[in-house]
């Protein structure tokens, strides 16, 4: 009988290890973009992780006779808690091999861990963001993911349910959009040229030169568009900060969109080039030579799908054509660009505003994930 044991991460090396692991699960996998150490480096660090400015976060090892079999997360976030009327416990780079001994004794252990801080739940998988490679994949594994989405074996959904989670919220999901000429586009086409013609709304790109001035224009339209939704978490403004700044560079600016309406501004539709197309092959930069190879692929090869990671209009310009703007603005100017497709994603299938727009536009689901509760 094999032995586990389950060990808090304590040293450097040791979260070496935690960081690396999931380099051993998806090995033999075509379709997985491994993450940018130096950023989960960043991020799970409590000198420099914006999540620890409000929260608490313990690492785990799991052995299995002897040798590393998995990872996983807890963390309280107290805020959010509360702002939700919560007592949840977050979990999080919960990684295993296809074991489900090893998998319930992570799972174990951060009940363990919530019990001791008077949770009452488990809500996951999280890894410290609520935005970035959350959930566990059930629909999808024939495309690798696109930016900031997460990928995970089939095995991964088996283990949850047989533990006994349940779905703690409604499916999120991804829709991919061709840009070649269709019916679907240039109906769109022709739903905004009547839009326009009412003098309403107006369009324009993001202003990088008044950073902040737009991160708060983007926290205010978040925490108002997306109430409407069940389970809506919220965002802090220094964790959102934290999440669009290394977009700061790489982003066209041109392709960030906002619609306007006498001088308020209503609506958000942001577009950045999915670079898991480059980054699926630079080794999540675990070695130096991989920085080389990175900057190489970044002069040679342009991604062809542009990633829009949020559609948000304020609740009372709903069906008053702001997103049709956004949308057929952006796909005017993702088409000029040379961009092939669009990935939408993760949104909620239960956002009416963006899957109904997208589907009108001819989208399909080509991605779906599941985020999941327990009670402690």
């Amino acid at each position: 009988m094999s032995s586990i044991e389950i060990k808090p991460v304590r040293t450097a090396g040791e979260k070496r290890k935690f960081l690396t692991f999931p380099w051993k699960i998806y090995r033999d996998d075509p379709l997985w973009v491994p993450p940018l150490l130096p950023e989960r480096k960043k991020v799970t660090d409590p000198r420099r992780g914006v999540f620890f400015d409000r929260g608490e976060a313990e690492f785990f090892l799991a052995y299995r006779d002897g040798k590393l079999a998995g990872t996983i997360c807890a963390a309280e976030d107290p805020p959010t808690n509360q702002n939700r009327g919560k007592k949840e416990c977050m979990f999080g780079f919960l990684e295993y091999i296809e074991d489900f001994d090893v998998f319930q004794a992570l799972i174990d252990q951060v009940k363990n861990w919530g019990k001791e801080r008077s949770l009452d739940s488990l809500y996951g998988p999280w890894n410290l963001d609520y935005e970035d490679s959350y959930g566990v994949l059930i629909e999808g594994r024939d495309n690798p993911p696109a930016l900031m989405c997460g990928h995970t074996p089939p095995y991964y959904q088996e283990f949850m349910k047989r533990y006994g989670f349940q779905p703690a919220r409604d499916q999120n999901i991804a829709l991919r959009i061709s840009l070649e000429d269709s019916p679907q586009i240039r109906r769109l086409i022709r739903l905004a040229d009547r839009v326009k013609k009412q003098g309403k709304i107006s369009i324009r790109a993001a202003d990088f030169n008044h950073w902040q001035e737009e991160i708060d224009i983007v926290h205010m339209l978040l925490g108002k568009a997306l109430v409407h939704l069940d389970d809506s978490i919220g965002w802090h403004r220094e964790a959102l900060e934290a999440t669009l700044e290394p977009f700061k560079t790489i982003a066209d600016p041109n392709l960030i969109l906002f619609a306007v309406v006498e001088g308020e501004t209503v609506g958000f539709l942001p577009g950045l080039p999915n670079l898991n197309e480059i980054f699926i092959d630079v080794n999540g930069l675990r070695y130096p030579w991989d920085y080389l190879k990175l900057i190489w692929l970044m002069k040679r090869r342009d991604p062809a799908w542009i990633t829009a990671k949020s559609v948000l209009v304020l609740p009372e310009y709903w069906n008053r054509g702001v997103t049709v703007l956004l949308m057929e603005e952006f796909t005017n100017r993702a088409r000029e660009q040379g961009y092939q497709w669009v990935d939408m994603s993760i949104t909620s299938a239960d956002n009416p505003n963006s899957v109904l727009t997208a589907e009108k536009m001819g989208a399909e689901i080509y991605k779906r994930w599941q985020v999941y509760n327990f009670p402690i």
